[in-house]
């Protein structure tokens, strides 16, 4: 009996430990496709989440949580439910690094 309780106890645990790291996952809303939304959001299936994608597409990214409340199919409670699970990144492009040897030449053909 005791061996049995220490298999439940453990299971239990584990359980409790994958659902903690499954929802401490996070998504950049800007960036995430529709499977990654789909999977990680709450109350978000395939369908929402395809709204989601299209709306980023023709209005830009979003910049608050607030804002995917605009999404058809999106209300108030679903993005309570989420706000932990977004995050926002920006944008930025890559530019090119110099080197000091090439700023000195620079430098030097003025």
């Amino acid at each position: 009996m005791t061996s049995i309780r220490t298999i439940f106890a453990s299971l239990l645990l584990s359980l409790l430990l994958a659902g903690g790291a499954l929802a401490g996952e996070r998504i950049n809303i800007n960036t995430a496709d529709v499977a990654t939304i789909d999977r990680v959001l709450v109350n978000v299936g395939p369908s929402k989440a395809e709204a989601i994608v299209a709306y980023r597409k023709e209005h830009g990214a979003f910049k608050s949580v607030e804002q995917l409340a605009m999404v058809k199919g999106i209300g108030l409670k679903t993005v309570e439910k989420n706000r932990d699970r977004i995050s926002f990144g920006t944008a930025r492009k890559a530019t090119p690094v110099r080197s000091a040897a090439g700023a000195n030449m620079g430098a030097a053909n003025r």
